[in-house]
């Protein structure tokens, strides 16, 4: 063999050897980039399509905990029997665990390598926001554990990120966490609740975040705690017709409306103007009266009892929970415990938004990549 021979095998030696280490940094951006379009509803670009696998296996579980059983779902890669854990948990829906969005991301995550378990959690998916979900989540983590061998990372949606968040807090649950990767979550939810009623939040830096609150937040605290906006005599109709505003059932919201008398027709009617100066009063009301169950679902209070590594996305213009939020929560944890924080402008409330521009999708890919790779370790 020649000297030249000899110098070029050398050479491609040392390129495949640079593609062999380079190959998990480039293979995770890969998968980031499947999942957003997924969630975009987007085709997955051919060359993408090597790093994912679209046999996914579903399997629906029971999940026993200490105050009962929940249903859950299991998301497989199809002859992938040991890959690694990650629990995601849902937002405030009322179909849970069969939300579309939610079954389309935990189908695209497990098609990356993930075993994924989708718990229902029952008080969230009757829009509770309360500190029961937060035993749901840590429990089910803790039985998602057992069953994988290992620990498993927690992706919390909306108000669940938070709650995620307090379940780490408790060290009987942490150790059952890789990491928790919270999106569009709540650091303070008295906070959020002042925010539904005056459309501002307080960034970290002092600087006053102003953007006019979606109305579903405000008719989630009123729905939640309906006797404190409506009588106890018309509690049950109204509450009907909110029911069926927030399950997005305009037949049946028209349905309830039908069975109002003339008086709760404009009782509702004022419910359903959130900015209204009678509808705010009541609200500052609820807020006041609730301020312990509030902060009961409040990670801020004792961010640094998080022992896992945490990765924190927020949408720029996301009215139901502030970015806000998301940068109190970077700054309560410990530093060593955030993995990353980024609010995107390309994503709205736990969904993706406009289309990107080239620095924020890279932004964003590389974020989600970060968290992939945390994740299959």
């Amino acid at each position: 063999m020649t000297k030249r021979s000899r110098v070029a095998l050398g050479v491609l030696a040392l390129l495949f050897v640079g593609v062999l280490a380079c190959w998990p940094w480039v293979k995770a951006r890969l998968q980031a980039v499947a999942v957003l379009k997924t969630l975009s509803h987007e085709p997955i670009p051919l060359p993408v399509r090597a790093v994912t696998d679209s046999n996914v296996l579903t399997q629906d579980v029971a999940i026993p905990t200490a105050s009962g059983t929940l249903r859950g779902r299991l998301y497989s890669p199809a002859g992938m029997s040991h890959a690694p854990g990650m629990v995601i948990v849902h937002g405030v829906h009322h179909l849970g665990m069969n939300e579309p969005r939610l079954e389309l991301f935990a189908s695209a995550m497990a098609s990356c390598g993930l075993q994924v378990l989708t718990p229902e959690l029952p008080a969230i998916a009757d829009y509770r926001i309360g500190p029961e979900s937060v035993s749901a989540i840590g429990e089910s983590t803790r039985w998602f554990a057992q069953q994988t061998g290992g620990k498993v990372s927690v992706l919390g949606l909306s108000f669940s990120g938070g709650l995620a968040l307090l379940a780490a807090e408790q060290p009987a649950y942490a150790a059952q966490m890789k990491m928790v990767f919270a999106v569009g979550s709540q650091a303070n939810m008295q906070r959020v609740a002042r925010y539904y009623r005056t459309g501002q939040d307080i960034r970290p830096d002092g600087s006053v975040q102003i953007l006019a609150a979606h109305e579903y937040g405000p008719l989630v605290m009123e729905y939640e705690h309906l006797e404190d906006f409506a009588s106890a005599t018309d509690r049950v109709a109204l509450g009907s017709v909110l029911k069926e505003h927030l399950y997005e059932d305009g037949a049946g919201e028209q349905k309830a409306l039908q069975r109002l008398t003339p008086a709760q027709r404009v009782a509702i009617a004022q419910l359903m103007k959130t900015a209204d100066a009678r509808t705010v009063t009541l609200l500052a009301a609820n807020e006041t009266k609730h301020a312990r169950e509030m902060e009961a679902v409040s990670p801020d209070g004792n961010l640094q009892a998080v022992g896992v590594p945490v990765f924190l996305l927020h949408g720029e213009a996301d009215n139901v929970i502030p970015s806000a939020e998301t940068l109190r929560l970077a700054q309560g944890l410990r530093p060593q415990m955030l993995g990353g924080a980024l609010v995107s402008p390309l994503i709205s409330h736990v969904e993706m938004g406009k289309s990107p521009g080239a620095a924020d999708a890279w932004r964003l890919v590389n974020f989600i990549a970060r968290m992939m790779r945390r994740a299959e370790q």
